[in-house]
């Protein structure tokens, strides 16, 4: 990085009322324009200095008279650039040294970072407006940006935050960037990503062979790559492009054809594809968009937004169509729009021949494989995906997928936390030393913490797959480096066969490894997460579909009484047999099979999950559940969603997780009014357990379920049976929240586990609580699914005195 150069010589203040003061500021404040800012601001103040990146933050030196010091302190936090996030101001006074003019220093302190990279951000309006103008010189230039827009987490390296700490560091600046890097009154100066078509990184498109697969991918010739790239797209193509971090899989959404060959690919089953929109307007007729979820979609984050759909939307003239196949059977489609000046002129510019105007924009892997970033490695593993790969030279340091944000209850619910938000730190209720939590094996996110801050890495994926594995391994190095963060401490799942859990082992090299009971992480990071110091335990109330319990069992429908020191198991669902493990949860008959046992009912043939079950699996699953072979008791809620969708009749297998669970929220979604008998739990006290592992109260099933049989034998509509039973687990949760109050006075609920991404159980439940004056936590800041679990994991380690006789430590 060069000097800056004095600019002018401010108005000097009177000698005797000279003062100097040095003022850290600390928080997102690389990579967001901050000091040519601070620069501004102390010019039109009269003031005379210099400041600079450090690892601590940006630190200024200012001199001039001690009102406007006084100007300066006040207004650098308050007017900050669009993309910093301040969150420390400190100063000190220094001796005046009568420094003439204001400077830009060479950044210094490398290696001891304590400052936050910035998120990467969506494409401004500033530079929007230049790729549009055709007298402008970066006029289609896909890699424009400037200091309020752009990548910052994906291409940096290092900090201190400086072009030669990030992945831009091989493309010299051509004289026209290299002035506007150095004028103060230029919107890029000091803009690290800077770059022309003169002196940036470059586009290519490579096309396979269609006859012989298995043939390197060759230049397509073509003065545009991204003209021949949109040609490819409306003539039917799979097109690999790269984004900021990773490749996606693009196609037409309206071209069917397009979309089932992608499906068949990539082996994607029946799991929703995500679009990407021009604009708003374009998705309108199939959607509904509400305030909340267009600020997300228009904001610099530029998330994937789940929208709700509009049943059987009318044919809009002139609006683009959509192939059925992008979200079979799916109440949302997950929705984002362009963020990058590649998107953008993909997805075509004013004047630009037709094209498709909705873009399939899905990660590019295989199913269970991490998302591919380097460019040799997407010809290779995207090679039987992809006809033509839209590249470019501009390496991407680490892996970040997008995000996936939903609104509910006017708020945002995260089912992943990656671009546009990673590596933004949660803050913390309270102190830990620095440590690392290694997260789960589904959904994987790690978390660095220090102080009162954790960082949690983008997406990572499912540990069942080595280069995922290779994966969170290069994520981890890179968190540390650009956090400084050096554990003492690390945290782990409680099971055995984690590969998240065995990678900490691996890694102890002395320091203690902390074994975290998977659903009381959960709860802990929903008490982090809104701020609670773990003075008073809560309600912890965590759903999902697996989990290693205490006695190892399978747990996931529990009530915990827990704070960061440990917890008592206050209630759960029944435990029933899951025969078979992973073939029943893909098969959700099986699990329908095996509660309708164990509430003693019997398979008649006239019963939806037994006639989709073949007579010969039907015995073996029958000898199976008698003679308990190869059957873990669970306690899972998310099983429990699984039975009921087959019993219903709406979904008997599934190709992806949580697809049953998901197909029930749809149909409950379509249901009319009920004026018919609701489902109930059987609440009972459990038996006498001499370990003490069991709930204080068991809520049975089986009153349920005779009566989801009793509505299917009686012709009564799927979605109706789909909709009583999301009232009664809503129902089940307020009267186990209430005995909970009674027994133990608290008075605050935290919901949490990927059971409660359903939007229509989590705000039917919440409602009810708030209605008996409980206080409700629900997460808006990290997902409540696994990858949140990291964060608690981070919280529990680092306490160490157990709140229920030693349930909470290792």
């Amino acid at each position: 990085m060069t000097t800056g150069q004095v600019d002018r010589a401010p108005t000097a203040a009177p000698a005797a009322a000279a003062a100097r003061r040095r003022i850290t500021v600390r928080g997102v404040v690389q990579g967001v324009g901050f000091r040519p800012f601070v620069h501004a601001l102390a010019t039109e103040l009269g003031l005379t200095g210099h400041v600079a990146n450090t690892g601590e933050g940006v630190v200024a030196e200012v001199e001039g008279h001690p009102a406007a010091l006084a100007r300066f302190a006040e207004r650098i936090g308050a007017e900050a650039p669009p993309l910093a996030v301040v969150e420390a101001v400190d100063g000190e006074d220094i001796a005046a040294v009568g420094e003439a003019g204001f400077r830009i220093l060479p950044s210094r302190g490398h290696g001891s970072s304590r400052t936050l990279v910035a998120p990467d951000a969506a494409t401004c309006d500033a530079c929007l407006a230049e790729l549009t103008d055709p007298a402008d010189r970066r006029h289609r230039h896909p890699f424009l940006t400037c200091t309020h827009c752009g990548p910052r987490f994906t291409i940096v390296t290092a900090l201190p935050y400086d072009r030669a700490l990030t992945t831009m560091d091989r493309f010299p600046m051509c004289a026209g960037c290299a002035r506007e890097y150095a004028d103060p009154a230029d919107r890029r100066f000091h803009a690290q990503p800077i770059a022309c078509h003169d002196c940036g990184p470059r586009l290519r498109l490579l096309t396979a062979d269609p006859d012989d697969r298995t043939r390197p991918p060759r230049p397509e010739h073509g003065a545009d790559p991204v003209a021949g790239a949109r040609r490819l797209l409306a003539d039917g193509a799979i097109v690999a492009v790269k984004g900021l971090g990773g490749y996606h899989l693009v196609c037409d959404a309206s071209h069917d054809t397009a979309v089932r060959l992608l499906r068949r690919r990539k082996a994607r089953g029946d799991k929703p594809l995500a679009l990407m929109a021009r604009h708003i307007d374009d998705i309108a007729h199939l959607v509904r968009v509400r305030d909340e979820e267009r600020a997300l979609l228009t904001g610099p984050q530029r998330p994937i937004v789940l929208l709700r759909r509009t049943p059987h939307p009318a044919p809009v003239p002139g609006a683009p169509a959509l192939s059925e196949a992008v979200a079979p059977a799916s109440p949302d489609l997950g929705v984002m729009l362009p963020y990058t000046p590649l998107h953008h002129l993909l997805l075509g510019l004013p004047g630009d021949p037709p094209g498709p105007r909705l873009l399939v924009m899905t990660s590019g892997n295989l199913a269970g494989e991490p998302i591919v970033t380097d460019d040799d490695e997407a010809l290779r593993r995207l090679a039987h995906l992809a006809d033509a790969w839209l590249t470019h030279d501009r390496p991407i340091r680490i892996p970040c997928d997008d995000s996936v944000v939903r609104i509910s209850d006017g708020e945002p619910l995260f089912v992943r936390r990656s671009r546009g938000y990673a590596p933004f730190p949660v803050a913390l209720p309270v102190p830990v030393r620095p440590a690392l939590a290694a997260g789960g094996d589904l959904k994987n996110v790690l978390c660095l913490a220090e102080g009162r801050r954790a960082w949690l890495s983008a997406h990572i994926g499912d540990m069942d797959d080595f280069a995922t594995q290779l994966a969170f391994e290069a994520a981890e190095a890179h968190l540390e480096t650009v956090t400084g963060v050096r554990p003492q401490l690390l945290a782990a799942d409680r099971h055995p066969g984690y590969r998240s859990g065995q990678w900490a082992q691996r890694h102890t090299e002395g320091r203690p490894l902390v074994r975290v009971q998977h659903h009381h992480a959960h709860i802990a990071s929903a008490m982090a997460e809104h701020g609670l110091d773990g003075g008073l335990p809560v309600i912890g109330v965590a759903f999902d579909g697996t989990g290693y319990g205490d006695d190892q069992a399978v747990w996931g429908g529990e009530v915990l009484l827990a704070d960061y020191d440990g917890y008592r198991r206050f209630g759960q669902l029944a435990y029933v047999p899951l025969p078979g493990g992973d073939a029943t949860v893909r098969r959700p008959y099986r699990m329908a099979l095996a509660h309708l046992r164990a509430a003693g009912i019997d398979w008649a043939e006239d019963l939806p999950p037994v006639a989709a079950c073949p007579p010969d699996e039907r015995r073996l699953l029958a000898r199976q559940l008698e003679r308990h072979l190869n059957c873990v008791p669970t306690s899972s809620m998310g099983r429990l969603f699984d039975a009921v969708s087959s019993l219903a009749g709406i979904c008997h297998h599934s190709g992806y997780e949580a697809q049953a669970a998901v197909a029930l929220e749809a149909a409950a979604l379509t249901a009319g009014e009920d004026d018919g008998v609701g489902y109930t739990f059987a609440l009972h006290p459990a038996p006498a357990d001499p370990k003490g592992l069991l709930a204080d109260t068991l809520a049975d099933p089986a009153p349920l379920l005779t009566a989801v049989v009793r509505d299917v034998r009686a012709g009564t509509a799927p979605a109706l049976i789909a909709a009583r039973f999301h009232t009664a687990v809503a129902g089940l949760v307020r009267d186990l929240c209430g005995q909970a109050r009674e027994r133990a006075g608290l008075g605050t609920v935290a919901l949490t586990g990927g059971v409660f991404a359903n939007t229509l159980l989590a705000e039917a439940t919440a409602g009810r609580l708030r209605q008996d004056g409980f206080t409700v936590l629900r997460h808006r800041s990290i997902p409540p699914n696994d990858g949140g679990l990291a964060l608690g994991q981070i919280v529990v380690a680092a306490r160490t005195t157990p709140l229920y006789g030693g349930v909470g430590v290792p």
